[in-house]
């Protein structure tokens, strides 16, 4: 049991659940201002491959990273002008820009790359390990804590700055405003629309952030699908928290460990069984908020 539950099954929970933590905090952002946007799988999947593109032509990671900002903040504002401006179904965009993601990336893969399936090369420069010094010195907590990539340190910082963000500041409290209070907003002079397009591009871009770590921070790599419904899972994760960035973190960990559990699991189970935990996983906490939202609403009938 000691191969399977060590240091390195934590450490790589961390990297897991990385992709699910930012897609996540992205669409928390959307949450508040009332926008439910299940698009966010398409967002990681486009932010993957053009990540790789970005990385690939100019032989620099940070201009990948700078590619997937940019394809996030344009899906970002594209969705905010279909569901907001035309007031278009948000579902039905949301399953839209999935299904046109895959599509388009595809495309993309076998029209640029000459290839089917998935691009990898030595053309595409990964996201550099960080080592944090005195850390890394630290029997297990250096190992678990140092050597990771950008995006997985910026994860963690992004969770108590959104949180402080949206609770602390002016502009999460009008953000909020929009989703809760509108009519109030409006009459106290700001624009909800605004904020709703604040909201939306930066889940773009944290999305698109999320899919630049799969392909450049954690396999180095650009395979078709390859976001595996992690904007499904984050979305369940944004549920399951309550939109509050601590609880969405902690559910993005739980998924992280499964699949990392997973992952180690399939010596001795088959990879059919261990790669489906994550998602039962999700579907669990799913269910148990449904059951707590039923149970509190009786307990409110009868009081």
């Amino acid at each position: 049991m000691s191969s399977i539950f060590n240091v390195l099954l934590l450490q790589n929970t961390l990297r897991t659940a990385t992709p699910v933590v930012l897609a996540a905090l992205g669409c928390l952002l959307t949450q508040h201002v009332n926008i439910t946007n299940i698009g966010i799988d398409g967002m990681i999947l486009i932010g993957a491959f053009f990540a790789v593109l970005g990385s690939y032509l100019c032989g620099s990671w940070v201009m990948g990273l700078v590619f997937a900002i940019v394809m996030g903040a344009l899906l970002g504002l594209l969705y905010y002008v279909f569901v907001i401006k035309f007031g278009s179904d948000e579902f039905i965009i949301g399953v839209a820009l999935n299904i046109f993601a895959g599509g388009l990336t595809v495309f993309l893969l076998r029209t640029i790359f000459q290839v089917k399936g998935s691009f990898s090369g030595p053309g595409i420069v990964p996201l550099p390990t960080i080592d944090i010094p005195l850390i890394e010195d630290i029997p297990i907590l250096g190992t678990l804590l140092s050597g990771n990539t950008l995006l997985v340190y910026l994860s963690w910082i992004l969770v108590p700055l959104i949180w402080a963000f949206i609770y602390k500041t002016p502009t999460g409290l009008h953000l909020r405003a929009a989703g809760e209070y509108p009519d109030a907003l409006t009459a106290s002079g700001k624009s909800p629309d605004k904020m709703k397009c604040l909201a939306s591009v930066l889940c773009g871009i944290l999305s698109c952030l999320a899919g630049a770590h799969l392909s450049l921070g954690y396999l180095t790599m650009f395979s078709e699908n390859m976001s595996a419904a992690r904007g499904y899972v984050a979305f369940a994760c944004v549920i399951f928290g309550r939109g509050n960035p601590p609880k969405v973190f902690f559910a993005a960990l739980l998924f992280g460990f499964i699949s990392a559990l997973g992952l180690r699991m399939q010596k001795y189970m088959p990879s059919d069984i261990t790669s489906m935990a994550p998602y039962v996983v999700t579907i669990v906490m799913m269910v148990v908020v449904v059951l707590w939202e039923r149970r509190k609403k009786q307990r409110g009938q009868g009081a």
